[in-house]
C-alpha cells in the first residue's frame, strides 16, 4: 500500500501536575525534513522525537510537530528565570510600545505568560524518564497520523490504478489502429512513388522502391514503444503492491511513460493516434501530480 506525505495526528495526555498535547502533521517534500516545536525547558527531546518519528512514520516529508505542556499544581522540578532571553524579551515589548503606540500594560503577569522565561532544573536521571512520557503520547500521535497517511495514500492509489488502466486501454487502441496504418501508409507511399516516377518516364526499380517504402514505414511504427509503454503500465502495479515507499520510483516510472507517449505522438502519422495521445498526456499528468504526494 502506498502512503501520503500529507497527514496529521494529535494526542493528549492530562496528567496531575501537567497535560501534554503533541500535534503532527506534514506536507509533501523530496526529502525528510523534521521541525520540533518544544517549550524550552524540553528542548533536551528535540532529536529523539524527530528520530521516533523518521523511524515510526515517515522517511520522506516535510513534518513539524508542535508539543504544548501546560503545567498545574505541583512543579516537576525547580522554577528559574532565563535572565537572558528575559532581556531580551522585555526589550521587545518596550519598543512595541515606543516604536509603535501600543498600550504600556506590560507587568509580572503579562510578562509571565510567555513560558520560555522560565526554567526548570531537572536531574540527569529524570531525562530518561521524561522521553518514556513523551513518546508514549508521541506514538499515540503517530496513530492517528500514520492512520490518515495510509487513508490517503489507499485514495491515490485507488486513483492511480483507475487513470493508469484508461493509459492501457488507449495504448490498445493505438496498436489496433497502427496495425493497418503502417501497411496503409507504406501502401500510399508505394503509389505516389510509382506516379512521380511514371511522370518522369523513370523506369521502376522493384526492389529498390519496395525496400524503401519498406524503410520509410518502419519509422513511422510505433511496435517497440507500444510494447515498453505497456512494461511500465505492468512495472507500477509492482512498486504499488511492493509495500516499500514509492514515490520516487513512480516519478521516474512517469518520466519513462512520457517518453515513449511523446515518441508515439511524433512518429505516428495519424490524426486518431494523435488524438489518443493528447488524452494519455492528460491523464499522465494527473497521475504524476498524485505521485508528488506520494512517500
Amino acid at each position: 500500500m502506498i502512503k501520503s506525505m500529507t497527514a496529521f495526528g494529535r494526542a493528549k495526555l492530562e496528567g496531575e501536575r501537567r497535560d501534554i498535547t503533541i500535534e503532527i502533521k506534514s506536507v509533501n517534500s523530496r526529502f525528510f525534513d523534521c521541525s520540533v516545536k518544544l517549550p524550552r525547558a524540553y528542548l533536551f527531546l528535540e532529536e529523539r522525537i524527530k528520530d521516533h518519528v523518521k523511524r515510526f512514520a515517515t522517511s520522506r516529508a516535510k513534518v513539524d510537530v508542535f508539543v504544548t505542556v501546560e503545567h498545574h499544581g505541583a512543579s516537576d522540578g525547580d522554577i528559574g528565570i532565563d535572565d537572558v532571553y528575559l532581556r531580551s524579551y522585555l526589550k521587545a515589548l518596550r519598543r512595541l510600545v515606543d516604536e509603535y503606540g501600543l498600550a504600556d500594560d506590560i507587568s509580572a503577569m503579562t510578562v509571565a505568560r510567555n513560558q520560555d522565561i522560565f526554567t526548570r532544573e531537572k536531574e540527569e536521571e529524570d531525562l530518561e524518564a521524561e522521553w518514556q512520557i513523551f513518546r508514549a503520547v508521541l506514538d499515540n500521535a503517530l496513530d492517528g497520523y500514520n492512520a490518515m497517511r495510509e487513508a490517503e495514500g489507499k485514495k491515490a492509489e485507488d486513483d492511480i490504478k483507475q487513470k493508469i488502466e484508461q493509459v492501457r486501454a488507449w495504448s490498445e487502441e493505438i496498436e489496433e489502429i497502427s496495425k493497418t496504418d503502417t501497411v496503409g501508409y507504406r501502401d500510399k507511399l508505394e503509389t505516389r512513388i510509382r506516379a512521380i516516377l511514371g511522370d518522369a518516364e523513370v523506369a521502376v526499380d522493384e526492389n529498390r522502391l519496395l525496400t524503401e517504402c519498406a524503410i520509410w514505414a518502419d519509422k513511422i511504427a510505433i511496435d517497440e514503444e507500444l510494447v515498453r509503454l505497456r512494461s511500465h503500465v505492468g512495472a507500477f502495479y509492482d512498486i504499488i503492491a511492493s509495500g516499500e515507499p514509492s514515490g520516487r520510483k513512480l516519478d521516474f516510472l512517469m518520466q519513462e511513460l512520457n517518453r515513449e507517449t511523446n515518441t508515439i505522438g511524433s512518429k505516428a502519422n495519424n490524426a486518431r493516434i494523435a488524438r489518443i495521445v493528447v488524452n494519455m498526456k492528460g491523464e499522465l499528468e494527473k497521475i504524476r501530480e498524485q505521485i508528488q504526494n506520494i512517500e
